[in-house]
């Protein structure tokens, strides 16, 4: 059993889902691990990951929109230390958690055809997010 990990620093552009499947992938086909466990973990409170379609280009700005509504800017909060996206990232993190497992076969992330693994980011302004990823296998 063989073990390897390493981080990755996400460029955001403000309150998007960036797609890191293409990043993801290489780095696991470059381990040269045929079978393996993948975990990916957002090192963040106000980003978090998501396996989500990547083939409809509505479904990012859909899933945004849906997480603003369960989560506003003028919810109210008590926490507004950044200014009042701060608590709303907070929520929508929580709600879409900050970890995932992908298996590997092959050689390759074990993705369905229309599944892509994304950064969320809950924040208005742009950050430079790190995503770590950790591989066991043989």
């Amino acid at each position: 059993m063989r073990q390897s990990a390493t981080s990755l620093a996400i460029s955001t552009t403000g309150r998007s889902l960036v797609e890191t499947t293409r990043e993801v992938a290489g780095w696991v086909h470059n381990q040269a691990v045929d079978t393996g466990l993948l975990t990916v973990f957002c090192r963040h409170t106000s980003a978090s990951l998501l396996i989500q379609e990547n083939a409809a280009r509505e479904v990012p700005g859909d899933i945004i929109d849906w997480l603003n509504r369960i989560a506003p800017e003028d919810g109210g909060w008590q926490h507004d230390d950044e200014g009042p996206d701060d608590m709303p990232a907070h929520l929508k993190a929580i709600l879409t958690g900050v970890s995932l497992s992908i298996p590997v076969m092959g050689g390759d992330l074990a993705l369905g055809t229309w599944q892509g693994i994304y950064l969320a980011e809950h924040r208005t302004r742009p950050h430079r997010r790190n995503i770590v990823l950790h591989l066991m296998g043989e």
